[in-house]
């Protein structure tokens, strides 16, 4: 098993080219950007990185590619979850021998299932390895909510879940997990806006989709917090902030991908249907970030 895993965590995009295929060479430069800039893990193949849209082969060759690249630099978390557990065995198992350090594992999405059948899901996928697992909770996405006991109940049952990323965006139920569960798991924030508080709150570390975007400025702000500056990682949150307010408010895919390209690091569209972030948009995450640099 791995140390424990703490601190923020990008949950990295995934570069397209003009014809939608993956490209490698811009992702490798995204990893660089992320390390360089101090983040503690890598997540690949998340929400962030549209993985429901890609084959199960471009899905392992992410995996493969992040943990070469990353090289031991840092951590890297692979999720792994998918629509049947048999398919979420498969991913699991080949992330396990090409390297990851923990599995991430989002429940079966589009079927709505009872919690009794999620629960046997998660249950069946962390037996199938040996490595660390961590939840992935996003009742918008899954359509059903791993509350606290539940959360508690596998961490107890089952001994190599020990993470949570809880991307419900409920904060009372972050609260929770962090200060009634943190005896059985460790807590990542999956809501970029709660970077600041919930770290302030005693979590584990934030997964965060920006720290594509503002690596070296969200790590800052968790160092300060961990070094028990509140006050300089209170200003400099209020720096940051109107970034990461400027992307969350928007379809948050093509505004990650839209902030680096304004930060010299084009990685192209999102995979359609989904459309580019739109012309206002751009110009509100551009003046946001603009602010920042100043």
């Amino acid at each position: 098993m791995t140390e424990n895993l703490s601190g923020v965590l990008t949950a990295l995009t995934t570069p397209f080219d003009a014809e939608e295929n993956i490209d490698f060479d811009a992702l490798g430069r995204v990893v660089d950007r992320s390390i360089d800039g101090g983040v503690d893990g890598l997540v690949v193949g998340g929400s962030t990185a549209e993985f429901a849209t890609m084959s199960a082969e471009e899905r392992q060759s992410m995996v493969e590619f992040v943990i070469d690249r990353a090289a031991g630099r840092v951590p890297v978390v692979a999720q792994t979850g998918a629509t049947t557990t048999k398919e979420a065995i498969r991913h699991s198992l080949a992330a396990q021998r090409c390297g990851a350090d923990v599995l991430m594992i989002v429940t079966p999405y589009y079927e709505p299932l009872t919690l009794a059948e999620t629960v046997d899901y998660i249950k069946t996928v962390a037996a199938a390895v040996d490595i660390d697992v961590m939840l992935y909770n996003i009742p918008g996405a899954t359509g059903i909510n791993l509350d606290p006991d539940t959360v508690r109940q596998l961490a107890e049952e089952v001994a190599n879940i020990r993470y949570i990323k809880d991307s419900s965006a409920d904060w009372e139920q972050a609260l929770r997990l962090i200060h009634h569960h943190n005896d059985v798991i460790g807590t990542f924030i999956g809501w970029d806006s709660y970077i600041y508080s919930g770290l302030v709150e005693g979590a584990a570390g934030m997964v965060a989709g920006a720290a594509n975007v503002v690596p070296a400025e969200i790590v800052s702000v968790s160092r300060k917090i961990a070094d028990g500056d509140l006050h300089g990682a209170r200003d400099e949150w209020r720096r940051l902030y109107p970034v990461i307010d400027a992307m969350i408010s928007e379809p948050f895919i093509q505004s990650v991908k839209k902030g680096l390209e304004l930060r010299g690091l084009p990685v192209g569209a999102p995979r359609r249907p989904m459309a580019e972030t739109d012309p206002d948009a751009t110009e509100r995450i551009r003046t946001a970030l603009a602010a920042l640099e100043s």
